[in-house]
Order: structure tokens, then C-alpha cells, then sequence
């Protein structure tokens, strides 16, 4: 594929499976972070590539396997069976670039024949709170005065992300502690990302990424800061 006058191929790929999330960065420094639902509806394969009808109830399929096919494309093997979508390099950055008017698109596809996302299918665990167990370590422990605690958080908690604003905002005295660039999370002893899922009963590590403690933000109003 040619892309500004250069070819373009992935530097990385990695396959965040409790997120159901395929991360892409290419060789021009395009990065994309493709859902698996995406990718499955939007397979290669030729009996996915001519149905008229768009593929339908994929909302909670995963990737399986992701098998190099020599030096231009990987085939992706999702846990719902299908393994004969073949994926180029110039299909996965089509995909990347172009998300939002292939999604708008499939959403459309499934309007006109009347099926609803999310119809039918597993799990309702994102319409109800989530019971989690966080843990804190190194100056967090004194910081915040325990080394563990079991939360449960609002149903629009969803992803890390989420449950780190939704600690800032519980105890906003001790928000510049839980500030993204102060922190690293863990979900069940693997690192996260941002987006990572979070499921009840899901064990959360936050960990600093410096061994010394951030200074507090200055509010204007306090005393000492100048204000009148």
C-alpha cells in the first residue's frame, strides 16, 4: 500500500482481549485502536464481503489468535469460530483511518433491517454497579491511608479511566495523587490501558510512576497564595 508516496505497514500490533481492542501503529505513525466487533463485521472474508445482509449479534466477540500471513497481511481468528478473514496492511489502515464512515455505515446497515445492538446478548453488567478491589502502593499507602479497599462504582464507570476520574472526584483533596500522569494501573496483575474494561470483582493496582510524591495543585483563594 502506498500512503503519501511511501508504503506503510504495522511497527506494532497488540490485542488487548479484555478490552476487546486491537491497538495498530504504522510505519508513518498513524495509530489506531480498532474494536473487535469492528473488525469481525468488517472481515475479509468473501462470504462476509458479498452478504447483503451486515453481520449481526458480534458485540462481545474477541480475537483469538492473530496469525502473520508472510510479509503483508495477518489473519484474525475471533472466538465466535470465523477464522477466513485475511487482513492486509492497506485493508487494517482503511479500517483505522476511514472508523467512523465504516461504523456509521454498519450502524445504518443493521437500521434498515431493524436489529438493535446489544438485542439478545450476554451480559448486563454495564447497567449496574460494579463491586471492585483496588489497591495502592508505594507513598500511595500513606497517602491515602489504606493499601486496599473494595469499591463500587457507578454503572458509567466502565474502564480504567473512568474509575480514576471517579476517584479524583470522590476525594478531590487527594486528586492530584490519581492524576493519569502520576499513576499506572493494573487490572488483575497485567498493566492497562486507559480503555481497559473493567468487570466486577476485578482487582485494580494503582501504581505511581515515580518513587517520589507529586506536589499538591495551587488553588487560587488559599492562603499564601497571594490573593486577597
Amino acid at each position: 500500500m502506498s500512503e503519501g508516496g511511501h508504503d506503510v505497514y504495522p511497527t506494532e500490533i497488540n490485542l488487548h482481549s479484555k478490552s476487546r481492542i486491537l491497538s495498530l501503529t504504522f510505519s508513518d505513525g498513524a495509530h489506531f485502536d480498532l474494536p473487535c466487533e469492528y473488525l469481525r463485521v468488517y472481515s475479509r472474508a468473501a462470504e462476509v464481503k458479498t452478504s447483503e445482509r451486515p453481520e449481526v449479534g458480534k458485540e462481545h466477540v474477541n480475537i483469538d489468535r492473530i496469525e502473520p500471513q508472510g510479509s503483508y497481511a495477518v489473519r484474525l481468528v475471533f472466538d465466535d469460530g470465523h477464522d477466513t478473514g485475511i487482513y492486509s496492511w492497506s485493508s487494517l489502515y482503511d479500517l483505522g483511518a476511514n472508523y467512523e464512515r465504516h461504523w456509521n455505515d454498519y450502524l445504518a446497515r443493521l437500521d434498515a433491517i431493524g436489529y438493535v445492538r446489544g438485542s439478545g446478548q450476554r451480559g448486563s453488567s454495564s447497567d449496574s454497579p460494579r463491586k471492585l478491589r483496588v489497591l495502592y502502593f508505594a507513598y500511595l499507602v500513606p497517602r491515602m491511608r489504606k493499601e486496599a479497599e473494595d469499591v463500587q462504582v457507578p454503572a458509567d464507570v466502565g474502564d480504567v479511566q473512568g474509575l480514576l476520574a471517579w476517584l479524583r472526584r470522590r476525594d478531590r483533596e487527594k486528586a492530584y495523587l490519581l492524576a493519569d500522569d502520576n499513576v499506572r494501573v493494573t487490572v488483575n496483575k497485567q498493566f492497562a490501558e486507559p480503555f481497559t474494561r473493567l468487570d466486577p470483582g476485578d482487582e485494580v493496582g494503582i501504581v505511581p510512576v515515580s518513587p517520589t510524591p507529586p506536589s499538591p495543585a495551587r488553588t487560587p483563594g488559599r492562603a499564601g497564595d497571594g490573593s486577597a
